[in-house]
């Protein structure tokens, strides 16, 4: 539960400052763009029902992953062992994160809209920024440790 509300604060807080400061639109515009992957274009000239739509679809996307992720350290001893090194948490969700976005914006979403992918300066952007606000967050809040500070 932890890690999926995190990240879906960290990552929604990120892309809507990113909307904002970088692309000149708003984080209403960016959810709707979310829930337009579900129901389509028309998702672009819809109300503020449509925006939480979007909310709603990446609250669930950031409780997905976040489940993989614990299911990858429940069957995966060569992530646990890693997680138990130095910058363990850092290693996994480096590599976490971007594996992330590249899963969503290269298999699923193409699948659902049924359009190929752009890669872009914002498509860059995203896959660096899925380390810190996706990867971190998800790795982060997922890893128990003990009172002395260890995995």
């Amino acid at each position: 539960m932890r890690a999926g509300l995190v990240t879906a604060l960290i990552d929604g807080l990120f892309s809507s400052v990113l909307s904002v400061l970088a692309y000149s639109s708003t984080p209403a515009r960016m959810f709707k763009g979310v829930a337009s992957v579900l129901i389509g274009d028309q998702a672009m000239s819809g109300g503020p029902p449509t925006a939480v739509l979007g909310v709603v679809m990446h609250v669930c996307v950031a409780f997905f992953w976040s489940a993989v992720f614990l299911f990858l350290v429940l069957r995966a001893a060569w992530v646990r062992r890693v997680l138990a090194s130095r910058y363990g948490v850092i290693k996994i969700a480096a590599a976490y994160g971007p594996l992330v976005w590249v899963v969503m914006s290269l298999v699923v979403i193409p699948l659902m809209v049924q359009r190929a992918p752009s890669i872009t300066i914002r498509w860059w952007v995203q896959l660096f920024g899925h380390f810190p606000f996706v990867g971190l967050p998800i790795v982060a809040s997922s890893v128990r440790r003990s009172p002395a500070g260890t995995t």
